[in-house]
């Protein structure tokens, strides 16, 4: 029998730095670590190693053993997104429709993002809810589009720095089923398409969801907590005085450029949907104490930049990133909300004189993308595909 070989990897890992300095980090921020931040820390540093168990892939034709250890499953582990992704994306195929969509994103201000960090399950709700209550209604509005479109939104909490910058991103139909102006849909509806290349007014957007959002935000004020230099905001009065500059703020709401159809929409979804903080790819070197990564300076025509961090802060970074436990961080709005879905795609699809379109995405001509499901294993050394797995125990550990 050949020696256990580690599964392989890039050179340097979040792992790794998790493994050098995770102690350390733990012992000097446990009093505002959370449960699942610790858990993510925990489950990234064992993740494929003997700790979790693993197996051994034998192949039954010429007797090759190939070793390899469990991953941890995380969702915020760089390495265990590949599998949930894949099936993920095979149930949205079966959601897209023959039509152009568009991509929007909505940015919460500095002064809320900061708030968020101590109450990330409210506010990050609220982001989600209001951003697509924004859509709906503007989108509802008969001068506009007097349509319901089918809407995908994903949250991000982070900047290309890891700093903290909370914002989703919307995927939402280049037009919908007619409906009023409160958005109930029309008794025979009609698909109501938007025009070419533009969706809805950002401006108007923008707007919007700074009203809806600070208003939502003040009547759960009794669920926030408040810390350090925000403590004094538990008082009512004081977080009037604090959100009241917010209404005069431009909120960024921006549209990027149009997918097309949904070939592209589902290459966009393969490759930001699953996305965690930073990839180990982005990783260069762990020297020193000191963490060095690649990152795109948007401010400067997207140059690709190096950025090195002490290795505590670079897991304080990372770890502002983990949602709390439960959090939904993919949800369907409009046509795609999931109560109503089915039927009102099939009264889309009836209206567009058309079939299911997953099939034709999997035929698509486009050029397959990287997170496509894996391929069916096979023998690395004679290629036969009759392979047995014998499983192995989890290593102790002695720490």
């Amino acid at each position: 029998m050949t020696s256990p070989l580690i599964n392989e990897r890039p050179k340097l890992e979040v792992a790794d730095v998790i493994r050098a300095h995770g102690d350390e980090f733990r012992a000097k921020f446990a009093a505002w670590l959370s449960d699942s931040q610790l858990k993510a820390l925990r489950d990234i540093a064992r993740c494929r190693t003997a700790e979790l168990g693993g197996h051994v892939e034998r192949c039954l034709d010429c007797g090759h053993e190939r070793f390899a250890y469990n991953s941890c499953r995380n969702r915020h582990c760089p390495k265990c997104q590949a599998q949930s992704r894949a099936e993920w994306l095979a149930r949205q195929a079966e959601h897209l429709l023959p039509v152009d969509y568009y991509h929007l994103v909505f940015t919460l201000p500095d002064e809320l993002a900061e708030l968020a960090k101590a109450n990330p399950s409210t506010m990050y709700d609220l982001l989600f809810t209001e951003a697509a209550a924004t859509i709906r209604e503007v989108a509802a509005n008969p001068e506009r589009l007097g349509a319901m479109p089918g809407l995908l939104l994903v949250l991000h909490t982070w900047g290309q720095t890891l700093m903290h910058h909370p914002h989703v991103h919307g995927v939402v139909t280049g037009g919908g089923l007619s409906c009023n102006a409160s958005g109930t849909i029309d008794a025979n509806p009609k698909w109501v398409s938007c025009k070419k290349g533009f969706f809805l007014p950002v401006r108007v957007l923008s707007r919007v969801f700074r009203g809806k959002y600070l208003d939502a935000l003040k009547r759960v004020h009794h669920r926030l907590r408040f810390f350090g230099k925000h403590e004094a905001l538990a008082d009512p009065a004081a977080f009037q005085a604090f959100v009241s500059p917010l209404y005069k703020k431009e909120w960024v709401v921006y549209a990027k450029k149009p997918f097309g159809g949904p070939a592209q929409v589902l290459k966009y979804l393969a490759r930001y949907t699953h996305r965690v903080a930073i990839g180990n790819s982005r990783l260069v070197s762990l020297e020193n104490g000191k963490v060095s990564f690649h990152y795109k300076d948007y401010a400067d025509e997207h140059k690709q930049k190096t950025m090195t961090l002490d290795a505590l802060e670079f897991l304080r970074r990372f770890v502002q990133h983990v949602l709390p436990r439960g959090f939904v961080k993919m949800r369907h709005y409009g046509l795609l909300a999931n109560r109503f879905r089915e039927a009102r795609l099939q009264a889309v699809r009836r209206l567009l004189l058309v079939e299911v379109i997953a099939e034709a995405v999997r035929q698509s001509s486009e050029e397959p993308t990287e997170l496509e499901p894996p391929k069916e294993r096979c023998c690395e050394k004679c290629g036969s595909r009759r392979l047995e797995c014998v499983p192995l125990p989890k290593a102790r550990n002695t720490s």
